[in-house]
């Protein structure tokens, strides 16, 4: 092999290095920062036309969510607006809204309690409807929900 010969590094040619494109896409007011591992992100109102809705901020803060900080997204800095002044200075927020997160647990323990509320509700109505019903035309309770696009039925 002669001194002259030019070699490049192996990992130098690997299609890992170049990265497609992304395409051009409206920016979000509401663009948030990955919320960690077992925690769900979500916007809430702090504000509405121009009150404070410590109402709102207040229960959603009982339910167990809690403000995102800028200064945890140290590598962000800059990247998502902040609230300057007031009770929550220095948490994530925009226009009348900051970022809250939650633990996973405590919102699949929300979905499930709601789940519940909903079928015991269901099931009172179905309660109070079969009361009503006369041996001469029976009520039956069918709760299938089927999506159709046009076309002939496959039943």
């Amino acid at each position: 092999m002669t001194a002259s010969t030019k070699r490049t590094p192996r990992d130098a040619e690997t299609r890992a290095k170049t990265q497609r494109r992304k395409p051009w896409a409206p920016p979000s007011k509401l663009e948030a920062p990955e919320a960690p591992a077992g925690y769900k992100h979500r916007w809430i109102r702090t504000s509405i036309r121009g009150e404070d809705d410590k109402m709102n901020v207040t229960t959603k803060m009982r339910e167990g969510w809690e403000p995102v900080r800028a200064d945890e997204y140290p590598e962000l800095e800059g990247k998502f607006p902040t609230i300057e002044e007031g009770a929550h200075q220095g948490v994530i927020g925009v226009g009348g809204l900051m970022l809250a997160r939650i633990p996973e647990e405590t919102v699949e323990e929300r979905t499930e309690y709601f789940r519940e509320q909903t079928r015991t509700q269901m099931d009172a109505v179905d309660q109070n409807l079969m009361r009503e019903q006369h041996p001469s035309m029976p009520i039956h309770t069918d709760r299938k929900s089927r999506v159709s696009f046009g076309g002939k039925s496959k039943d």
